[in-house]
C-alpha cells in the first residue's frame, strides 16, 4: 500500500490516543508506539536526504547547505 493511501487516517489515529498508543504490527513482531514508527521514519527520510544531497555535490561541485549559484 503506498503512504499516500493512509494518510488521511493519521490526524485521527493521532487525536484519538496520541504518539504513545501502540500501533499494528506484523503479527510476529513486537507492538511499536506511533511515536516510535514517526521517529524511524524522520531518521530514514533524513538519512536518504543526506545521501542525496552528497550525489548533488559530486555532480555540481558545489557544497553546504545553501552553496551559491
Amino acid at each position: 500500500m503506498p503512504w499516500p493511501a493512509p494518510a488521511p487516517r493519521s490526524p485521527g489515529a493521532l487525536a484519538s490516543g496520541g504518539l504513545d498508543q501502540p500501533a499494528r504490527a506484523w503479527p510476529d513482531t513486537e507492538p511499536a508506539s506511533l511515536r516510535r514508527i514517526l521517529i524511524d521514519l524522520i531518521e530514514e527520510y533524513s538519512r536518504h536526504v543526506g545521501h542525496a544531497d552528497l550525489i548533488r555535490e559530486s555532480v555540481d561541485g558545489l557544497v553546504g547547505e545553501d552553496p551559491p549559484g
